[in-house]
């Protein structure tokens, strides 16, 4: 026993010893956010922390999450696998009833840091203030983790890198609330922009902001837009306080910091679709081994992050693992990106797509049904409620009627990069542009093939997600009527065939 206890010892001191040369790794993420960052070439706003990071390191200018929701985001990201090869595809899924286990070779990265001797945590990176950016006295709340799969909490040591050994690394996640700071009402959104006033000296002005061209220059939208990038312009001012905490510390010269956003906006064709405005976000690297100012137009993936960060620690990439080291001197660019969105709520959706440098295509598998389906989550939103008034006053553009409300959608879609930054304009029909619909169609179909593809749910595992969902909505609510609701049309549409 006692030598047992020695050869434990020795190993953990080895451990320790070997991991105090590496770096720390910590992440920044960040909820609903799109690249809405002046580095990036916002000018209604200016964010001059995050400018400053991607001034002193690396700008990705084209990184893409595999998934534009939450919980398969963070699913996908935490694993550095597709979140559709892993069974962790569908929004909230396996945390009742119905439980998910990760593939045979596949784990958390926390759980390989920790292996390694690097201290994990998870917070708001201030020990002050809490995910919201609100002063809170002390703060031991774990930051968001969102994981559709059964894992162990104890993959974190704790919410913050205070509480580790004398020079113990760590790897550390900073979560924070994004643009989910902005609220789902027009009085939530005049309260956030109080709150902007007082803490960041001045707020957007409306007049200022102008929408996409696919949205209505209507009052509830243009301000909805503003509060977003007051969102923005808090989360730099959060960023700045984490950096100069490490600097204070003397940290941050050896701290790989990883800046990036979960998906794209909230809004009626952002989150949640694989649009450009759901799936593009902002990848910005500073620290050690990283070339100062320094910019990259390839294509990559946010699973490529925990393949970047294990490589940085020292640490062997698990062979199993999709996501690759995009910083490695062996790496070879990527020629396309891959996207899917699955049922989020109640409400069921599977939606493909593939990126070059030139096209988007995205495949419907569900065509009969509209992009606005009813949903419980996005119709509680102003702006959606707002959008459908005006669509129902016929108040609305043809382009914002057919992309938003048409009763129907194309199979495929295709979208020239650059041209049309908005994917306004479907060339799937265009006879200039069929050999690429059918090479973006085929190199889709091997994706969905070579990686194990899980598709749509059972309506058996469909009706226990939904149950399990309903048991943590009150009762007799609305929110709980229009949620049941909603699943019994979706089965109805099913059963359908729709």
């Amino acid at each position: 026993m006692k030598a047992l206890l020695s050869l434990s010892l020795l190993v953990a001191f080895l451990l320790s010893a070997q991991a105090a040369d590496r770096p720390n790794i910590l992440w920044i993420v960040v909820d609903d956010m799109s690249a809405n960052f002046s580095c990036y070439g916002e000018k209604t706003i200016e964010t001059p922390v995050v400018d400053q990071l991607a001034a002193n390191g690396l700008k990705f200018t084209r990184a893409y999450a595999t998934s534009p929701v939450c919980s398969t985001f963070r699913s996908a990201l935490i694993t550095g696998m597709y979140q559709t090869s892993i069974g962790v595809h569908h929004h909230r899924s396996g945390r009742g009833e119905h439980r998910i286990v990760l593939p045979e070779g596949v784990r958390p990265i926390p759980a390989l840091f920790q292996e390694a001797g690097y201290w994990t945590c998870m917070g708001s990176g201030l020990p002050d203030y809490d995910f919201r950016s609100r002063s809170v006295g002390v703060n031991s709340r774990l930051g968001k983790s969102d994981y559709n799969f059964d894992w162990d909490a104890a993959i974190y040591d704790s919410n913050d890198w205070a509480g580790r050994d004398e020079g113990q690394p760590f790897f550390m996640q900073v979560q924070l609330h994004g643009g989910k700071l902005r609220g789902a009402s027009e009085a939530a959104n005049a309260a956030f922009q109080e709150r902007a006033l007082k803490e960041l000296g001045s707020v957007t002005d409306p007049g200022t902001v102008k929408v996409p061209p696919h949205y209505p220059e209507d009052s509830v939208l243009v301000n909805d837009w503003a509060a977003y990038l007051d969102t923005v312009r808090m989360t730099d001012w959060h960023v700045g306080k984490v950096l100069d905490r490490l600097k204070s510390e003397g940290l941050l010269e050896n701290t790989l910091v990883v800046f990036f956003t979960d998906h794209g906006i909230s809004t009626a064709r952002g989150k949640q679709f694989l649009y450009d405005e759901g799936t593009h976000i902002p990848l910005v690297l500073s620290g050690p081994g990283i070339e100062t100012g320094s910019v990259r137009e390839d294509l990559v993936e946010h699973i490529d992050v925990s393949a970047l960060s294990l490589a940085a620690a020292g640490i062997d990439i698990p062979a199993r693992m999709e996501g690759e080291d995009i910083l490695a001197s062996s790496y070879e660019p990527k020629d396309a990106v891959f996207a899917a969105r699955d049922r989020c709520g109640e409400t069921v959706d599977r939606i493909r797509s593939v990126r070059t440098k030139r096209y988007l295509y995205l495949r419907n598998f569900f065509p009969k049904r509209p992009h606005l389906q009813p949903s419980n989550y996005k119709d509680s939103k102003v702006i959606v409620q707002r959008l459908r008034e005006m669509h129902a006053e016929g108040g609305l553009s043809d382009l914002s009627e057919e992309l938003l409300f048409a009763p129907q959608r194309p199979e495929e879609e295709l979208y020239l990069y650059g041209d049309d930054p908005w994917q306004l304009y479907n060339l799937a029909d265009d006879p200039h542009h069929a050999e690429a619909l059918d090479e973006m169609s085929d190199r889709l179909e091997h994706w969905i093939e070579e990686t194990g593809d899980m598709g749509t749910e059972t309506p058996e595992i469909y009706a226990l997600e939904i149950s399990d969902e309903l048991n943590v909505i009150k009762p007799g609510t609305t929110r709980y009527e229009e949620f049941e609701a909603n699943a019994e049309l979706m089965k109805r549409w099913m059963a359908e065939g729709k």
